[in-house]
C-alpha cells in the first residue's frame, strides 16, 4: 500500500484571493460618506466674535455672512456691499429655508451690523441670529 503523499496526484491550482469585490465595497462607502458629509462653509475673513454665556452652537446647514472690523461684509471670502446682501440672502433662500448667522467682529460698528441683519430680513429669512462665543 503506498501512502497518500507518493501518489504522484498534485495540485496545480494556487489559491488565490480575488480583491475585486472588496475594492468595490471601498469605493461605496468612500461615495457613500461623501455625499453625506455635511460641510460647513466659512466667511473667509478673520472675525473676533463677542463672548456671551448663552452662546449655542451653530446649525450646520446655515447661511453665514460676516462684517469685518472695517466694516466690510464677506460671504465665502468674497467681500459685499450691504446693498447686495438682500439679493444674495433672497437667492440662497429660494432652493430651502435656512436661518442666517451674523458673524460680526466685536470691534464692528453696531450700525452696519443692523443694516446687514435688516437686509438679511427684507430678503424673507425667517431667523437670523448673531455669532458669539462662549467664554
Amino acid at each position: 500500500m503506498r501512502r497518500l503523499g507518493s501518489i504522484g496526484i498534485r495540485n496545480q491550482e494556487s489559491a488565490e484571493v480575488n480583491l475585486s469585490p472588496l475594492i468595490d465595497m471601498v469605493f461605496l462607502l468612500l461615495i457613500f460618506f461623501m455625499v453625506t458629509t455635511v460641510f460647513v462653509e466659512e466667511t473667509g475673513v478673520d472675525v473676533d466674535k463677542p463672548r456671551a454665556a448663552s452662546a449655542e452652537a451653530l446649525e450646520k446647514t446655515s447661511i453665514l455672512i460676516a462684517v469685518s472690523r472695517d466694516g466690510q461684509v464677506v460671504y465665502g471670502g468674497q467681500t459685499l456691499g450691504v446693498n447686495r446682501v438682500r439679493g444674495l440672502v433672497a437667492r440662497l433662500l429660494q432652493n430651502r429655508d435656512m436661518p442666517v448667522i451674523v458673524i460680526a467682529d466685536e470691534q464692528a460698528a453696531t450700525g452696519r451690523v443692523v443694516e446687514v441683519i435688516d437686509q438679511c430680513k427684507l430678503a424673507g429669512a425667517g431667523k437670523v441670529s448673531l455669532a458669539a462665543q462662549r467664554p
